[in-house]
């Protein structure tokens, strides 16, 4: 795995602070006959850094909210918010003596190890997840304009399903502007050599394109899809195998649209986690500061 210049400083200075934080703990907890402590001099420093660290990482959701603040750049920010993050899991357990303690410690050290597992998650999806949908999603398209491309497509179809039967509308579709490059390549035919085509587009296709019917649609496979649409040009004219193709085109571009809708949810999915936790997890720290300080 590569790592860039910026990386690589993150990941040297944060490997000399927990270097040096780890001397520091276990000559503490060598001197300490009753074992570290949270609130002795030594266990305080390591909380109130710790939670520095965690403060900053928390920060960078305000950053991105209030993109026009000139507070150092948005990569700076990342990577601190990963690097100093995962500090902070490793200075509060120093703070605690890797003890949980009552029930409020408990919980933040629960929400605080679930936090830095989820965000080396995000980390190694947001690494690895852009190449695979470059591999994977060869017709990408903006995640926001997914509906839209699909309701182009539909109308595509319905059009070139309309001259193919030689009528101003299919059966099971609905009537939509016509499109002059789609009619231009469809040739009409007789009603009855039509009628698989009409069929299997009313009955299969278009739901498929509308996500409607059951998961495992028979198109949503590339394989069997494929066995489909060769069984279809056999019960076609050859001047309707162009027609043909497109609509197996057609098919894996939604195959592909589907494909990038998943990775998509699975690149942005894990902040759903991530940001309530992290959030909870600010406050409760800052609950427990103040108990800690009063008594």
């Amino acid at each position: 795995m590569r790592i860039d210049r910026t990386h690589q400083k993150w990941l040297a200075a944060s490997l000399i602070i927990l270097s040096a934080a780890t001397a520091v703990y276990v000559v503490y907890a060598a001197h300490s006959p009753a074992g570290p402590s949270g609130g002795s001099p030594v266990g305080l420093a390591f909380g109130i850094v710790g939670s520095a660290f965690m403060l900053f990482a928390g920060l960078l959701a305000g950053r991105k909210k209030l993109p026009v603040w000139r507070l150092g750049r948005a990569q700076t920010w990342m990577r601190g918010h990963l690097w100093l993050g995962l500090l902070s899991l490793p200075l509060i357990l120093f703070h605690g003596g890797f003890r949980f303690g009552g029930p409020l410690t408990s919980v933040l050290m629960v929400l605080l190890i679930i936090v830095v597992a989820s965000g080396l998650f995000g980390a190694a999806l947001q690494h690895y997840m852009p190449n695979v949908m470059t591999a994977e999603v060869s017709k990408e398209t903006i995640f926001e304009q997914i509906d839209h491309v699909r309701a182009g497509l539909i109308a595509e179809t319905d059009e070139m399903i309309a001259a193919t039967v030689g009528s101003g509308r299919a059966p099971g579709t609905k009537q939509s502007a016509r499109s002059a490059a789609a009619i231009g390549q469809t040739a009409a035919l007789a009603p009855e050599a039509a009628l698989p085509i009409s069929t299997f587009y009313a009955n299969e296709m278009r739901p498929f394109l509308q996500e409607e019917g059951p998961q495992n649609q028979p198109l949503a496979d590339a394989n069997t899809a494929r066995t489909i649409f060769a069984e279809l040009r056999s019960l076609l004219p050859p001047e309707a195998h162009d027609t043909v193709k497109r609509f197996e085109e057609i098919c894996d571009e939604e195959r592909q649209l589907r494909r990038q809708a998943r990775l998509h949810h699975w690149l942005h999915g894990w902040l759903m986690l991530h940001i309530p936790l992290s959030f909870a997890l600010l406050l409760l720290g800052c609950v427990h500061a103040v108990m800690a300080l009063r008594y």
